[in-house]
């Protein structure tokens, strides 16, 4: 595999030199500047490009180009927006830049209810809590229709929640849901908007008749234009599974399971249209098996994000220690490295540990935390591809000895 890091530009805090030094190979990226829908410029692809390779490093992957909301529920604006996609995606290709990681996850992507729950060790990481996201989605959000989407148990929970609940949690809800898990990716929603919660329930109702069939065709057609431009540049375009994936908030999501990742290679059946396998997102839905869905879709997988986590009885989970957890990433370790090797993965998540918690990172995204998870991966990677040298070597040997019978 390909040792990579998510890095956010030249205004990161994690410096490109510190990346090299712990052995990062490659560099995910990408123009967190220019607004959603626009086109990205050769010339600021290439200034990117080459800064990282100044630094001794690869511009690997980009995560993301993103896909604008009109794109996926099919607005008036929409073959302009996946006209400027295709211009974005063919400057890439000129800049020799092949991967692109993406999701077609409406409104909102990652959702956490905590970003540092603590562990006993003093570290703490992201988490999941169902009734407090139900409580924001039934009583901040005040959802049409939402107390149905819950068990009269969690309802239960839910109101004897709001009989507690401060007002400064709510407002640290708000921020961890809607606004800082989101705003330094997809731009919808960003840190100083005077009413999150009302461009968030604005946003929500562009989706009010989209349903599963729909997005699905949404995406369908999005990628079936993308592909003559991904042809002619080799580009691979590798869609990221939804996090978590089940549907939330009334809103469709399509990337949840082997059927939904099975529907998506089969509608436009191109080499081109890949998966981003995050292990991660397929773990915290107890209806996946990881390493089935690894081996099933290993052939199709453009990039890897080694995470893992546990999930609870009540619904609730936690991003877990890269070595446990329903993630079992040794195994796919152990699966992509046999059956498509040379993949570019990165760790993701880490936790916040030692000098982390002050240092202002993007949630998921601390630099020791992260380094940790990194030395872990590398040590597994390396014990992987030495054992599949010695079962080559052990195969030879076994058939020079069978020939020579002979």
């Amino acid at each position: 595999m390909e040792k990579t890091w998510r890095w956010f530009g030249k205004k990161d805090k994690i410096t490109l030199s510190m990346l090299r030094q712990i052995g990062v190979e490659g560099i995910v990226t990408a123009l967190h500047d220019i607004p959603n829908g626009e086109v990205w410029p050769l010339e600021a692809i290439n200034d990117l490009k080459n800064y990282i390779k100044d630094a001794g490093l690869r511009w690997s992957v980009v995560e993301s180009l993103p896909v604008s909301e009109a794109i996926k529920y099919g607005g008036s604006e929409s073959d302009q927006l996946i006209a400027n996609y295709i211009e974005s995606l063919a400057n890439l290709g000129e800049a020799g830049v092949n991967t692109v990681c993406y999701n077609f996850m409406p409104v909102i992507d990652w959702i956490r209810t905590d970003l540092q729950y603590p562990w006993a060790d003093g570290t703490s990481s992201l988490y999941f809590d169902k009734i407090r996201f139900a409580y924001f989605d039934c009583f901040i959000l005040n959802r049409e229709g939402a107390v149905k989407d819950y068990s009269a148990e969690e309802m239960e929970k839910v109101y004897a929640l709001d009989k507690t609940i401060t007002k400064a949690e709510k407002e640290q809800l708000i921020d961890t849901i809607i606004v800082k898990t989101q705003g330094f990716i997809n731009g919808n929603i960003k840190e100083g908007d005077r009413d999150p919660v009302a461009i968030f329930k604005n946003l929500l109702s562009l989706y009010k008749d989209i349903d599963r069939n729909a997005l699905r065709e949404n995406l369908k057609y999005f990628l079936s234009q993308l592909m003559p431009v991904c042809e002619e540049y080799n580009i691979n375009m590798c869609i990221h599974p939804d996090d978590p994936p089940f549907q939330m908030l009334g809103l469709p999501r399509i990337v949840t399971n082997m059927e939904d990742i099975e529907w998506i290679l089969d509608a436009v059946d191109n080499p081109y249209n890949g998966l981003t396998f995050c292990a991660g997102s397929l773990s915290a839905g107890i209806h996946n098996n990881v390493p089935e869905l690894a081996r099933r879709f290993a052939s199709r997988t453009r990039f890897i994000h080694l995470r893992s986590t546990d999930v609870f009885q009540n619904g609730d989970f936690i991003e877990a220690p890269h070595l446990e957890g329903r993630g079992h990433l040794i195994e796919l370790v152990r699966i992509f490295e046999k059956e498509n090797p040379a993949l570019p993965m990165r760790v993701d998540h880490g936790r916040l540990m030692l000098g982390d918690r002050d240092k202002g990172y993007n949630p998921g995204y601390s630099f020791y935390g992260r380094m940790y998870a990194f030395a872990q991966m590398d040590g597994v990677i390396a014990t992987v591809q030495d054992e599949i040298e010695k079962s080559i070597d052990n195969d030879n040997k076994y058939m020079l000895e069978y020939e020579r019978t002979f």
